[in-house]
């Protein structure tokens, strides 16, 4: 089975989340959350480390709820900022719980954060044709355009490559390489 190259040599773990959920596309605001979250965390570090942390991450940020996460106070941080099982990165930690108030603050004026995220490409995700992974961009336009409303907002580790990377991660870009079998069933073409 052919998979995206960045994928090759990978773990079971790896190789499981690029065949059943990487590219997929995300309405969930839950699950919309876990992978903003994620992917801020992921920032100078390998995706490796992010999925082998994922499972403890859910344990102690309530199951990415972000109206739980928005109530962490300053001994909750402390509390996290101690354990081995996510990244201790003050910055990361602080952020994903202002993250979830501005979050919250999204959902109360759009509705959902999955309207407001798939406003951006009129509901259908933008199917990419690449051939090579030398090919998939680091940034664009779209994510250059989200970023800077997100930030405008109050969002942090918002940048625009991290934010490439979700909206490849949460399905609104479909980045697999089109001799991966996962394109064609994202893209309707198996």
């Amino acid at each position: 089975m052919k998979r995206c190259d960045w994928v090759s040599g990978g773990s079971e773990l790896e190789l499981e989340y690029h065949d059943r959920e990487w590219g997929v596309p995300v309405y969930d605001d839950r699950i919309l959350f876990e992978f903003i979250t994620l992917e801020g965390a992921q920032a100078g570090l390998s995706w490796r480390t992010i999925l082998n942390k994922r499972a403890h991450y859910r344990q102690v940020f309530e199951n990415f709820d972000p109206g739980a996460v928005a109530g962490f106070g300053p001994d909750r941080v402390e509390t996290l900022l101690q354990d081995p099982g996510i990244v201790r990165n003050r910055l990361k930690v602080e952020s994903t719980v202002s993250n979830a108030k501005c979050f919250l603050d999204l959902q109360a004026e759009r509705g959902s954060f999955s309207e407001y995220l798939w406003d951006f490409v009129d509901g259908r995700p933008i199917v990419n044709r690449w051939t090579a992974m030398k090919q998939v961009p680091a940034s664009t336009e779209l994510s250059d355009a989200i970023s800077k409303d997100l930030k405008r907002r109050g969002f942090r580790f918002v940048g625009t490559t991290i934010v490439y990377a979700y909206l490849q991660a949460v399905g609104v870009v479909n980045d697999h390489l089109v001799s991966c079998f996962r394109h064609g069933e994202l893209s309707g073409q198996s």
